[in-house]
């Protein structure tokens, strides 16, 4: 039987990086799907640039967007379904915001009447472009925008939590506008989960959406405390999956593990097809997992300056489309495994309360205990303190012991 798990690539282009959209050129697309498909997979995670796309608030231009849809047309030709960023936004260390809301302009983008706005119509005019494709999966929001929303970002829009869930709100509305019954999402890095002060909550990441994503970079603190191969950090991706259902109201919320890899020099290249294997094994052990997305497809081209080190090589094929170990590692896993998880028994307790959630963060005492149950064998997951006595949610997620990290020697 087909798994019933989605394995994918987010598509960074071999030629040009997401400044492709500038010098859009089909056939280099083509050939960079091929050398995907061929591999095994069964979606992308496509990226257009923001202000390439929104130049002025009231103009997004008809030729990117035709130049998406001709993006997301060669997939289909070749097997793959295509999720669409919108605001992006955040990409590798570089911020990209279009002049409207900057400098002269500068208005907060996450409160601001007319960037909202313009927001949500650059939104449903991305999903509507893309709405009548049989692989078009849906919209996510954007790609890690809460980094422009508290530090350490050097110039952050600040917003209340109660805005910033009005800000979400609006924004996956105006995708189901455009296409309507799709699978609309939004992604936050992860200090949604671990930043006690950042606006965007656990609650908004695990309840706003059709499912929770998450981001797994064990770069956050987790590698340089617990080695290449420790517990920790081979399994980061499957906590923060287990993280997220202590928030989630429905308790069979799928979750997106919508971004992780293998980073340099934490995870050096010879290791890293062991790490890409041993992350997915242990992601592939969590109920409700709805898709692993690999970050990324590409190497970065040393042709391009100013990226951060490990940036270059986080590519499962070389600018020259050839596969490494690790997408070799990624595609044996997405081809032979089988997924059937058992119910995750054991729940370790999580505040409740948002300016808390730096107990969760590596080092926290959430964070380690969890870390100390799966040395032993436990297969944890998380509850809120809130519903740690309910009999009723409990039973749904099939939870039959519940301890505190003070309780886990």
């Amino acid at each position: 039987m087909p798994s019933a798990v989605r394995f994918g690539v987010n598509y960074t282009p071999s030629e040009g990086w997401f400044h492709h959209w500038l010098d859009f050129d089909l056939d280099s697309v083509r050939a960079d799907l091929d050398s995907i498909a061929a591999l095994g997979l069964d979606h992308i995670r496509v990226f257009p640039i923001w202000p390439y796309f929104q130049p002025n608030r009231s103009l997004i231009r008809p030729r990117a967007v035709e130049q998406l849809v001709a993006l997301a047309d060669a997939a289909a030709e070749r097997g793959l379904d295509v999720n669409v960023d919108g605001l992006q936004g955040h990409l590798s260390s570089f911020d990209f915001l279009p002049a409207w809301t900057q400098t002269w302009h500068r208005r907060n983008l996450f409160t601001d009447p007319e960037v909202v706005e313009g927001q949500a119509e650059y939104l449903r005019t991305l999903a509507a472009a893309l709405a009548d494709r049989p692989n078009f999966i849906g919209m996510t929001v954007g790609n890690e925008v809460n980094q422009f929303s508290a530090g350490p970002h050097p110039d952050p829009d600040r917003a209340a939590p109660g805005l910033v869930d009005a800000w979400l709100e609006r924004m996956l509305a105006a995708c189901e506008k455009g296409a309507p019954g799709k699978l609309h999402l939004h992604a936050e890095y992860d200090a949604a989960w671990y930043q006690d002060d950042m606006p965007f909550t656990p609650a908004q990441a695990a309840r706003r959406g059709a499912v929770t994503a998450v981001h797994s970079w064990v770069f956050n603190g987790t590698a340089q405390r617990h080695g290449r191969t420790g517990v920790a950090t081979e399994h980061h991706a499957a906590y923060l999956i287990e993280l997220s259902k202590a928030w989630a109201a429905d308790p069979s919320r799928p979750v997106w593990l919508q971004e992780v890899g293998a980073p340099a020099p934490l995870v050096p290249a010879e290791h890293a097809a062991a790490f890409t294997e041993a992350t997915v094994t242990n992601a592939l052990d969590c109920p409700d997992l709805w898709g692993i997305t690999w970050w990324c497809s590409h190497d970065v081209s040393r042709d391009l300056a100013d990226f951060p080190e490990l940036e270059y090589g986080l590519g499962l094929l070389t600018n020259e489309r050839r596969p490494k170990d690790s997408a070799r590692a990624l595609a044996r896993t997405a081809r032979e495994h089988t997924y059937a998880p058992e119910a995750r028994t054991t729940a370790l307790v999580v505040p409740d309360d948002p300016a808390g959630r730096s107990v969760c963060a590596p080092g926290g005492p959430v964070f380690e205990a969890f870390f100390r149950l799966t040395a032993d064998g436990a297969r944890p997951t998380t509850v809120l303190a809130s519903r740690a006595r309910d009999v009723d949610h409990l039973t749904a997620r099939r939870i039959t012991e519940v301890v505190t990290p003070e309780q886990v020697a």
